[in-house]
């Protein structure tokens, strides 16, 4: 499994989700104009982290992608939100990233 195509996943993940969290924050929970600005920015970044995934085709990065989100988002959500996923949440995710791995890393003729 290419590393780097793992670890730019991971940073998608974290810029979309963050910066989804952030203007949450910022809107849903009253924080400001300040929170939603620095959410705005994070997904913005996030749509370049994309551009840099070694393969070239925009749908399999973004259905690969798509996998990655949902089990990053319940993560998030633990880590920032005290959210405690039950089996059907984590067996869900499992599936989704067995898909990520399907999509992305199965092998292609030449």
């Amino acid at each position: 499994m290419p590393l780097r195509s793992v670890l730019l996943f991971a940073l998608a993940a974290l810029l979309e989700i963050g910066g989804a969290w952030l203007v949450w924050q910022g809107v849903r929970e009253h924080r400001g104009w300040a929170w939603i600005g620095a959410g705005v920015i994070a997904l913005g970044l996030y749509g370049f982290v994309a551009t840099l995934q070694p393969d070239a085709h925009f749908g399999r990065i973004l259905a690969a992608y798509g996998g990655v989100f949902v089990a990053g988002s319940l993560v998030w959500g633990m880590v920032a939100d005290g959210f405690r996923p039950d089996r059907w949440d984590v067996l869900g995710a499992l599936l989704c990233l067995a898909g990520v791995a399907v999509i992305m890393y199965a092998p292609r003729p030449a």
